[in-house]
């Protein structure tokens, strides 16, 4: 009989284990990024979002329960300059007095092949609310995931630099928002 437990064991240690699917539910926003990147008379000019608040469910076994809801405050971004800063604080950049924060909530997400997923969701900025897409990859260790993307948003659909900026020969109206996220499990 111990020759059978023994040969029962040995036998298991040869069979690989099966990867265990996790569910990636907390975001690491310290060590996250949220960045974008817009054209100023035809110049590229980078920035990124100091703040965003996430709530998030991935397992790439469930994608028709995954989620992700994100709550960027406005307020944090850092376009560069203080001048920069203030300005896309006003009225006609993000309103940041009347509309701190801007939201994205997931509607769905979609495999694509070699760990590359789509996300589709609806994104409110300024009181304005529109469907976006975007791509990204995912790749886990453990416990661990990471999240890199980006997607596309047009400036004009959210008003987002009314009046004499809403010249796209200015400021183009593509803003590339490009994510970098950790997410952990068992949160």
């Amino acid at each position: 009989m111990k020759q059978n437990s023994l040969a029962l064991i040995l036998g298991s240690l040869a069979i690989p284990p099966m990867a265990q699917a996790l569910e990636f539910n907390h975001i690491q926003t310290d060590n996250s990024t949220i960045a974008f990147v817009y054209k100023q008379m035809g110049v590229p000019i980078e920035g990124v979002l100091k703040k965003f608040d996430a709530q998030f469910n991935f397992d790439p076994a469930k994608l028709p329960t995954a989620k992700a809801v994100f709550a960027m405050h406005l307020t944090s971004i850092d376009a560069g300059t203080q001048e920069a800063n203030d300005e896309i604080a006003q009225k006609v950049w993000f309103d940041t007095q009347d509309f701190p924060q801007a939201k994205f909530v997931s509607s769905t997400i979609q495999a694509l092949g070699d760990n590359r997923y789509q996300v589709t969701g609806q994104l409110s900025i300024k009181g304005r609310t529109k469907d976006v897409s975007g791509n990204f990859s995912y790749s886990g260790q453990r416990n661990i995931a990471v999240f890199d993307g980006t997607f596309t948003l047009n400036r004009a659909d959210f008003a987002i630099g009314e009046g004499a900026w809403a010249n796209f020969g200015i400021v183009a109206n593509e803003i590339l928002i490009k994510f970098h996220l950790l997410a952990d499990a068992g949160k």
